[in-house]
């Protein structure tokens, strides 16, 4: 069955579909996006600097304006990326700690 975009959806079946198909693509996306925290804790000199509250800020205020940008609701986002961001800091502290 073809993915519809949204807008062309006419079936809770078609919504479904395009829905489940979004959630693979996002697993897919953080995967990689977790692959950079190996990295990361691959490359960082210290413990110490896997945490690093000024970046943490900034990635969720971007992602915050991409969303208001596109129409979402930033705090939601933002919300959401509080979370992905102490998940991918608490992954980074267990990648750091596997290759120490």
């Amino acid at each position: 069955m073809p993915i519809l975009d949204p807008a062309a959806c006419t079936t809770m079946t078609d919504v479904r579909a395009g829905v489940d198909q979004t959630d693979r693509e996002l697993v897919a996306l953080l995967v990689r996006r977790f692959g950079y925290m190996d990295a990361a804790a691959r490359i960082k000199p210290d413990r110490g600097a896997v945490r690093d509250e000024a970046r943490k800020a900034a990635v969720i205020a971007n992602a915050r304006a991409a969303a208001e940008a596109a129409g979402l609701p930033g705090a939601v986002i933002a919300d959401l990326w509080e979370q992905l961001v102490e998940a991918s800091i608490a992954y980074e502290l267990a990648a750091f700690d596997r290759t120490r």
